[in-house]
């Protein structure tokens, strides 16, 4: 019986040939694509700094454990082992447990939840048996993880009807739109690989990788906007661009100020 460490000893593996482009790296360009995360957790700590000046420990836990989305990611496709595995998607489910716990809003609490204190409590516990609940079905894993994208949507329709912002609605669009491209990629690898391998092009998970990195490049400082709307009302978030509005291609960011008025 393999060792759980082993070399391709995990029960799903992706399109990209096997060992093609080096001995060492099972699946080189869904490896190498994981980089995009190293350069979205200090991105994100950078340019939304006025947030983290007031606010560090939500953007410096979620940023931190996206940096190990990309590292244990890039483990798994290196070696395709069952450990890896796990430990991709487990890094997924902690992350989003640690954005839930910080930036759910609390007006969509649940009845029997008072405070942000209960609801990390509650938070914690279903982490915590999801977790267990990965051992007994490790393929299914990521489609589980990829349903919560469906409620972080909805609710950002919810908190949209409630803002005049127009660019506010333009970055959740974009974010939208990567977020198809990213998930169109990801089915597209897990089912019509015969496809891509027929036209010896099985590279969509490497895609998936670069633009889910992308979406959350926007889905972050759209999270900290309504963040700042409930939790710190003595300021009023604005929506930034760098480098500049004029350029084609930009990354948004959260600056804060003073005095706070809806929008």
């Amino acid at each position: 019986m393999p060792s759980i460490f082993s070399y391709q000893s995990a029960e799903v593996d992706w399109c990209e040939g096997n060992f093609e482009r080096s001995a060492v790296i099972a699946e080189y360009y869904n490896t190498i694509s994981n980089v995009s995360f190293f350069v979205l957790s200090p991105t994100l700590l950078y340019l939304n700094r006025q947030y983290c000046q007031k606010k560090a420990v939500p953007l410096y836990f979620v940023s931190g454990l996206l940096l190990l989305v990309g590292v244990f990611s890039m483990y798994f496709h290196m070696t395709l082992s069952y450990v890896g595995q796990l430990l991709d998607e487990l890094s997924i489910l902690w992350s989003l447990a640690v954005a839930y716990s910080f930036w759910y809003p609390q007006a969509y609490f649940p009845k029997c939840i008072k405070t942000r204190r209960h609801f990390f409590w509650l938070t914690g516990i279903t982490t915590v048996i999801s977790t267990l609940m990965s051992f007994v079905k490790p393929t299914l894993n990521a489609y589980a993880l990829n349903c919560i994208a469906f409620h972080l949507l909805y609710l950002t329709w919810k908190e949209l009807k409630k803002c005049n912002d127009k660019r506010v609605h333009r970055m959740a669009a974009v974010m939208v739109m990567w977020w198809v491209l990213a998930i169109t990629s990801w089915i597209s690898d897990r089912w019509l690989c015969w496809l891509w391998q027929a036209i010896n092009f099985p590279y969509f998970h490497s895609f998936w990788h670069v633009l889910i990195a992308m979406s959350l490049l926007y889905c972050c400082p759209l999270v900290m906007y309504f963040d700042v709307s409930y939790e710190m009302p003595s300021f009023k978030p604005k929506l930034e661009y760098w480098p500049s509005d004029s350029w084609p291609i930009v990354v948004p960011y959260i600056t804060l100020e003073e005095p706070h008025k809806q929008c």
